[in-house]
């Protein structure tokens, strides 16, 4: 009796250890890129500074999601005027889509870690499928907050007028923007 006893506390272990772990992103610690054409001449980069968001993450049955929010008028090319241009109506148009958001699930695991995010991007009042690559992924114990802390860089390649931006394509831009994200995010408990 006392074996079966103990056989359902470890099972419902086992089971409590299998549910997702929530995770905040820290906002500090994020870091949103991106890269675009200049006329073909020259790379622009530039971050944008203010992003939230969560993530779900269920190491063990290798699934999770994320959902992450980035607020465009802190756009920052390092160039005020171009900054100013970028959240106009001529581009961005921030009084009408202040928000971009990203909604994807946690795939391709291995070792209990993913290397992809498969999800949609809203952005400039479009949504489209834009699929991000994780080039790294780690957790560790934060060592002040004493919570697990995960970290990754990801990236993707999207075109830009399929969103409705395309500003300089009658020029000769191009219309591919290269998406450079670093995030980590804190475990909730």
């Amino acid at each position: 009796m006392k074996k079966l006893i103990l056989l359902s506390i470890l099972a419902l272990s086992a089971v409590a250890s299998a549910t997702p772990v929530e995770y905040k992103i820290d906002p500090d610690h994020t870091f949103p890129s991106f890269e675009a054409d200049h006329m073909g001449i020259s790379i622009w980069r530039g971050k944008l500074n203010n992003s939230s968001g969560n993530v779900a993450l269920d190491k063990e049955k290798g699934q999770g999601t994320v959902e992450i929010t980035i607020d465009l008028s802190g756009i920052d090319f390092g160039h005020q005027a171009l900054n100013e241009w970028a959240k106009s109506k001529e581009f961005f148009d921030t009084a009408k889509y202040p928000l971009a958001t990203f909604k994807g699930k946690l795939d391709g695991f291995s070792a209990g870690s993913p290397t992809v995010v498969t999800g949609e991007l809203t952005l400039h009042g479009v949504t489209k499928p834009v699929n991000l690559k994780i080039n790294s992924f780690k957790c560790i114990p934060h060592p002040i907050f004493k919570r697990e802390l995960c970290g990754a860089d990801a990236w993707a390649t999207f075109n830009r007028d399929e969103f409705g931006l395309d500003a300089g394509k009658v020029y000769g831009f191009r219309m591919d923007v290269t998406l450079r994200i670093q995030v980590e995010a804190l475990a909730v408990k």
